[in-house]
């Protein structure tokens, strides 16, 4: 692998324009480690890497669609070529609501191929570099405590990240020898724009139960990422959900959830 010969590692976090990917940037940045942010075109990733760089630390961005493959395996060959990465945050996901069969087929297919192609692919293409480390490198794939439970109106967003889930402990099993560890946070609803902040309140009780800040979800990961959890849940209300959800049937939490996501479409008018 030919590298820029500094000694320099570099963490990698997708989707970091806003939200959760710009918390992992700045928390990253704040323990001075060098940043590679990618995020679309357009959505004001330099100045997420203004910030970082403020804080002492170098940060390079890319503005891509990861949903493109060509564009995906284009940036990974020059980021393999031009840099050492030590840490991998696939952080970059999309969902919604829908009732499915009235969903378009670009609304499933952004779901199946952001959440969960992009992810393997990213993992793929910098596992080799991630493997040059000599000490611990690290994996963090962002899944959601809704890959625990199927749920209508939802359907495609919840198997894409229990997909997520699997493949993530799979694939740390598969490197338990190696240098890298991989781990997959487990995390509820984000207030990171307006109108997910509106849709979290029309769930009711759950939705605003399980809510959890950005810069709180972002801390706990790198905190539980460096100590090698493996399955990461951040904030009590996840964790407390986590441990009862082992207790209640599949059936019984599918038609609770289901029936929060329906209320979620009733106050959107988009079913009566």
């Amino acid at each position: 692998m030919e590298t820029t010969g500094d000694k320099s590692r570099y963490a990698i976090v997708t989707g970091a324009s806003s939200g959760l990917g710009k918390s992992f940037a700045l928390e990253l940045a704040s323990r001075k480690i060098d940043t590679i942010l990618v995020s679309l075109p357009g959505e004001g990733i330099e100045g997420v890497c203004a910030e970082c760089r403020k804080m002492g630390t170098d940060s390079v961005f890319y503005e891509i669609d990861l949903t493109n493959q060509q564009e995906l395996l284009a940036m990974t060959g020059e980021i393999n070529r031009k840099y050492r990465v030590n840490i991998l945050i696939n952080n970059a996901g999309t969902g919604g609501s829908d009732i499915f069969s009235r969903a378009s087929v670009k609304y499933i297919n952004r779901i199946i191929q952001l959440n969960a192609c992009a992810t393997t692919l990213m993992t793929h293409e910098m596992l080799p570099n991630l493997m040059e480390n000599r000490d611990r490198a690290y994996v963090l794939n962002i899944s959601s405590l809704a890959s625990l439970t199927p749920t209508g109106f939802k359907t495609v967003y919840p198997a894409s990240k229990s997909f997520v889930r699997y493949f993530s402990i799979g694939l740390r099993n598969e490197l338990r020898n190696s240098p890298v560890s991989v781990n997959v946070a487990l995390l509820g609803p984000m207030p990171t724009k307006p109108e997910i902040a509106e849709r979290i309140k029309s769930q009711g009780l759950i939705g605003r139960f399980l809510t959890i800040t950005p810069e709180k979800a972002a801390k706990k990961c790198v905190e539980k990422m460096f100590r090698d959890k493996g399955i990461i849940v951040a904030g009590f209300s996840n964790i407390l959900s986590c441990f009862l959800l082992k207790f209640i049937p599949e059936g019984i939490r599918a038609s609770v959830m289901t029936k929060t996501m329906s209320n979620e479409l009733k106050c959107q008018g988009i079913i009566k």
